[in-house]
């Protein structure tokens, strides 16, 4: 127990008073995503919360998802591009420097940024690199 009930009473009211300024933040953030444009279009992020069967007529909130969508999304890219730069480093670590010097994301960049938010990339081989790559085994010894 407190010695001092003067004390739990402020702490209460600093709570409250905490409590109030939050509430009053996030109502005014709320409001402001009334007038934000998201780069996501509300059509495409209604359509894929209608998809995993969430229904919400409040805009507000389909702002929302969108704006932590683009987070997300660019939180990802800029990932990919510290990979993408890494990789390129190291080849010309090993190698003379080249005249083009221009950045090339690769899947590899990507499913290792995918990979740190929990998101497992598994791409399948587009090139064969001998005619019996991508067959099954049985196929292979005949």
């Amino acid at each position: 127990m407190n010695s001092n009930p003067g004390q739990s009473y402020q702490q209460q009211a600093s709570s409250n008073s905490e409590r109030h300024d939050d509430d009053a933040a996030l109502s005014e953030f709320l409001a402001s995503l009334m007038d934000y444009n998201p780069t996501i279009p509300d059509e495409l992020v209604e359509h894929y919360l209608a998809k995993s069967g969430f229904q919400c007529p409040d805009v507000r909130l389909t702002r929302l998802v969108a704006v932590a969508t683009q987070k997300f999304i660019a939180d990802v890219a800029t990932e990919s591009l510290q990979h993408c730069k890494a990789r390129q480093s190291a080849v010309v670590k090993d190698k003379k420097q080249p005249k083009d010097k221009r950045l090339i994301l690769t899947m590899e960049d990507l499913s290792k940024a995918l990979r740190e938010y929990g998101v497992n990339v598994k791409h399948q081989e587009y090139f064969a690199d001998s005619p019996s790559a991508g067959l099954d085994p049985v196929s292979r010894e005949e």
